[in-house]
């Protein structure tokens, strides 16, 4: 570790995420926008002598969307990975900033997944799976062919790794 930042890893060249996944995150959000607004509506109509409530609450829930945008893409541009020797070393995170590094020799599974959204995007993610039930090491946001690619090597170097265990 450099300076004792417990973030900084020394000789790690970071592989950041494409623009892809803020595209995604937004589209998600707005369109969880879209059903909080329907039901707010639907409040207003049930109960139309409470508009002012509904009205307040539509504002906040516009104005906190509306701030919570930019900080998608920063919270996407804070991914990265970084494959080394013995370990995969995963960074995300702004104001909760998080850093996993995950032994080769203790991986049990390497998995792919793409939801219908990231489909929507070309996108996929890499679960990495290992015997504690606190793993959360995951990369989203990968085109497809990426994501198989580093399965594919994740495993091997798992297999390799393994085997003296």
């Amino acid at each position: 570790m450099a300076g004792g930042d417990p973030f900084e890893v020394e000789g790690v060249a970071w592989v950041r995420l494409g623009p892809g996944l803020t595209k995604a995150r937004r589209v998600a959000a707005a369109l969880a926008l879209a059903l909080v607004l329907l039901v707010l509506l639907v409040g207003l109509l049930v109960w139309p002598q409470q508009a002012e409530w509904w009205g307040g609450l539509a504002l906040a829930v516009v104005l906190a969307f509306v701030a919570a945008w930019p900080l998608v893409a920063r919270t996407v541009r804070s991914w990265g990975y970084a494959e080394r020797a013995d370990d995969l070393v995963v960074t995300r995170g702004v104001s909760w900033r998080r850093i996993d590094l995950v032994p080769y020799g203790r991986l049990q599974m390497v998995d792919v997944y793409a939801g219908p959204l990231d489909r929507a995007f070309g996108l996929a993610m890499v679960r990495l799976h290992t015997a504690s039930p606190t793993t959360r090491a995951h990369i989203p946001g990968l085109a497809p062919a990426e994501a198989a690619r580093l399965r594919d090597r994740l495993t091997r170097r798992g297999e390799a790794q393994a085997t003296g265990l």
